[in-house]
């Protein structure tokens, strides 16, 4: 008995792109005579069949995209949706935005509420809660059902999915080497709780340079600043006792907080302190003084995202063997400003 022969089969004996070939048995006007010819003759020796179950999903296809994020208010995530609605709608589809608001509970109910016929797949990044319980039993049903999912920036290696994140070691071990390079001696890392898989490899990359410049890891030197109960008298504590030059926050809102804190002790930005924050929003570029910021680059985030999902949505449409799941990596950047020497 032969083989089943698929797409992707035929498109790798004739050394083919599978778009190529899906278009060649459809007799498309956009390839050559001779190729369609080729395909065509292939296909039909070894009795190719395409999906026919996955081709009449095209008919039942809803083009709206599900997006759930953490939080509405944080400017990073508001970027992203406005990356992934302007990418899907240039594609011919909707978007439909739920909002966690951190916790495991509405988010599982979120994706419950979606998941009914009413999206062709998902687009969302995990909320605190979820990555606190390291509870991703929703996601795989989700996979399990033949709905679509992509992870952006919160993501899990626990789960075979698209994802886009950030290249968040490096760009915090990029960033930690600019305050080095300033002279600083003793810089601080102000932090989330240690199941953010974010903060993790931004802590990693700190140490990391750290290490580079034969400076020992100091533990006193770390922040750890809950998520949802930002309290100014934890970082006034910290400066109470911590001798501190320069501060990598995880975020603009924490690097925001520790500014002020060091203004009211009389310290000069950035004279005697500097500092960076994740995340290039309206705080960092209108704080006093303005905020040196790693650039996220939410708009290119969401548009990979979305154009993720929608290829895997569209080739099931086409009956085309499933692609291997993809991890893209967005390239963050540095944007000067007045917290720091240069």
């Amino acid at each position: 008995m032969k083989q089943k022969i698929t797409l992707k089969h035929i498109a790798r004996e004739l050394e083919v792109s599978i778009s190529t070939v899906s278009k060649a048995l459809k007799n498309s006007d956009e390839i050559s005579e001779d190729t369609k010819e080729k395909i065509q003759a292939f296909a039909k020796l070894y009795n190719y069949k395409p999906n026919n179950i996955a081709v009449s999903l095209k008919n039942k296809r809803t083009k709206n995209i599900g997006v759930v994020i953490p939080d509405i208010v944080h400017h990073f995530f508001t970027t992203v949706f406005r990356g992934i609605e302007k990418y899907a709608n240039e594609q011919g589809y909707n978007v439909i935005i739920c909002v966690s608001d951190e916790t495991f509970d509405k988010e599982v109910i979120n994706m419950e509420m979606l998941n009914n016929g009413s999206i062709d797949g998902f687009i969302m990044s995990l909320s605190a809660e979820t990555q606190q319980k390291n509870d991703i039993t929703h996601l795989k049903q989700v996979l399990d059902q033949g709905t679509p999912l992509v992870l952006f920036d919160r993501v899990t290696d626990d789960l075979d999915c698209d994802k886009v994140i950030l290249n968040d070691e490096e760009i915090a071990f990029e960033a930690t080497k600019k305050l080095l390079k300033e002279g600083r001696k003793r810089i601080a890392l102000a932090t989330t709780e240690s199941y953010f898989n974010v903060s993790e490899k931004r802590a990693e990359g700190y140490k990391r340079a750290l290490n580079e410049y034969g400076i020992e890891v100091d533990n006193d030197l770390v922040l750890v600043i809950p998520y949802d109960d930002i309290q100014e008298s934890m970082i006034d504590a910290f400066f109470d006792t911590t001798d501190v030059d320069a501060v990598l926050s995880v975020n603009e809102i924490f690097a925001i907080q520790c500014m002020g804190v060091a203004k009211k002790r009389g310290m000069k930005i950035p004279k005697d302190i500097s500092f960076i924050g994740f995340t290039d929003g309206l705080l960092s570029r209108y704080s006093n003084p303005t905020l040196t910021v790693v650039a996220q680059h939410g708009i290119q985030m969401g548009e990979m995202a979305a154009k993720l999902l929608i290829d895997r949505v569209e080739r099931e449409d086409e009956g085309e063997e499933e692609e291997s799941f993809k991890t893209e990596i967005v390239k963050a950047s540095i944007i000067n400003r007045e917290s720091t020497l240069n």
